[in-house]
């Protein structure tokens, strides 16, 4: 679940070599997953694997030889002379002991699988000149394409397509996932990733510590709340919704649901005046109860069994829901703030801010779109520049002092202490009205029985994926709730849990 950056993939290298596995073996390792990635995905044909001047090339140099070595047609076409290589992929050039073939699109000919052993994730610039012929003819050339560690042309840290990028069916990483495995576009050019297992112990993650990881149940399983049988509702936390006015009420109830269907053991809608009869009227489970003010706000968390808060959702742009986001966190209560309370603070977000950092050990989710995020981090959200989402959400959650999840296709969740999570499991048709607002009383309702902010966004993420997978194309965001209870079974299976 670990996700390393290029130069922690170094590093761990090093520790592996600095522990007496030569570095020549781990690219024996290497190659010979590819090969058999390779022998998996096509049975018989011609095989052309077209090697850079590096490490990657050496792979592939060592997949050919295994693959030669099992019978099958393979050539070989290096970007460099053969006898300018250096180091290992000197040493594993020599073990193939056919010709190569001149660096040009024109050798690829019509093969029955293409191995892209060109550049790998250690690339950092703009691909240009013969290479980038090459990577466009490989793309052109209609044959499937197995990439070695990562798709040439994707940076591997950022996901960013320096220019042009080799469109896989299929990538072979080694110990561990890169960010680009993940993070978009990167991930689009990567097809299926299979992570072989080279030979580096697991225990060089202790060295390295790193603070990356792959949204999944593995990551935060031990975080996951499970009703317990001597439980009752009170002991599962209560979730104060605030509503915005007559004609828009709806998202506060789909958020509202959402921290119901999440576990929370009560909901209370808080709702202005005009609007109560609309709010009650559409709701069972969850309580409504009138707040025009900020006092009045404030009387209700003065009941301390509500414990967690949601602002935002159709609250409005305003100086009320500005003061609501400031009474939630004065209260001391665990909050989520979305959409209209993020905008709300666009011309003074250090003012939300310092709020959030006045309060110790302040339980704070902001949850952004990529339209959001400029409004609070305007100088670190330029998403088409060469810093990675990632990146940008790491530096967001420091600067405010709380856990920072940027949704999309590649949700991340950042908490300022620099631990984030990188999601992959959301379905297209997530992309829906209100699916945001289902996320955000998700993450209360797990807040509210006591779970860590930076888990709770993490699992709520996830969760919300896979509710979107149980609905199906065609989802709109109040099948949402109506799944999670499918999802919830799955992750008692997964985890052992009687039911």
């Amino acid at each position: 679940m670990e996700i390393l950056t290029t130069a922690e993939m170094e590093r761990a290298d090093r520790l592996a070599i600095a522990a007496g596995t030569p570095g020549f073996a781990l690219m024996l390792s290497a190659g010979q997953a590819v090969a058999a990635a390779a022998m998996e995905l096509v049975e018989d044909g011609p095989i052309v694997v077209i090697a850079g001047p590096g490490n990657n090339g050496g792979d592939g140099f060592v997949a050919a030889a295994e693959l030669a070595a099992h019978g099958r047609e393979v050539q070989v076409i290096l970007l460099c002379e053969r006898e300018s290589l250096q180091g290992d992929g000197a040493s594993a050039a020599r073990g193939w002991k056919y010709p190569v073939l001149p660096f040009n699109p024109q050798a690829i000919g019509k093969p029955a699988l293409i191995i892209d052993a060109l550049f790998g994730a250690g690339l950092d610039r703009a691909v240009k000149g013969e290479p980038f012929e090459m990577i466009e003819a490989i793309n052109a050339n209609g044959a499937p394409v197995l990439a070695v560690d990562l798709p040439s042309g994707v940076n591997g840290n950022t996901g960013a397509v320096m220019g042009t990028a080799v469109r896989a069916t299929e990538t072979v990483t080694f110990f561990r996932r890169k960010p680009a495995h993940l993070l978009l576009p990167g991930r689009l050019h990567c097809g299926q990733v299979r992570v072989a297992d080279i030979g580096i112990d697991a225990r060089v993650l202790g060295e390295i510590e790193p603070k990356t990881f792959e949204n999944t149940p593995s990551f935060w399983r031990g975080s996951y709340p499970v009703p317990q049988t001597d439980g009752h509702k009170y002991s599962r936390g209560h979730v104060a919704v605030v509503s915005g006015g007559l004609a828009a009420t709806g998202a506060a109830r789909l958020s509202a649901r959402g921290a119901l269907r999440a576990g929370a053991g009560l909901v209370t809608l808080v709702s202005p005046r005009d609007a109560l009869a609309v709010n009650a009227s559409a709701l069972i489970a969850i309580m409504v109860r009138p707040a025009d003010t900020a006092i009045e706000f404030a009387e209700t968390l003065g009941d301390t069994r509500f414990n967690a808060c949601v602002v935002g959702p159709g609250a409005g742009v305003g100086e009320r829901t500005r003061d609501f986001v400031l009474t939630a966190l004065s209260a001391k209560r665990a909050v989520v703030l979305d959409a209209d309370a993020l905008t709300s603070f666009a011309e003074a977000p250090d003012r939300l801010f310092g709020a959030i950092k006045q309060v110790q050990d302040a339980k704070v989710v902001l949850t952004p779109h990529e339209g959001e995020f400029p409004r609070l981090f305007s100088d670190i959200s330029n998403k088409h520049s060469l810093r990675s989402k990632l990146e940008r959400v790491r530096d967001a959650a420091a600067r405010a002092g709380a856990v920072v999840l940027l949704k999309g296709p590649d949700t991340v969740v950042a908490s300022a202490d620099g631990r984030a999570t990188i999601a992959a499991n959301a379905p297209p048709w997530l992309a829906t009205a209100g699916a945001g607002d289902v996320l955000s009383g998700m993450i209360a309702g797990l807040l509210a029985q006591g779970v860590g902010a930076f888990e709770a966004a993490s699992i709520a993420v996830w969760m919300h994926g896979e509710a979107a997978r149980e609905a199906g194309p065609g989802l709109i965001a109040e099948d949402l709730p109506e799944t999670l209870p499918a999802v919830t079974r799955h992750l008692y299976d997964e985890f052992g849990v009687d039911y």
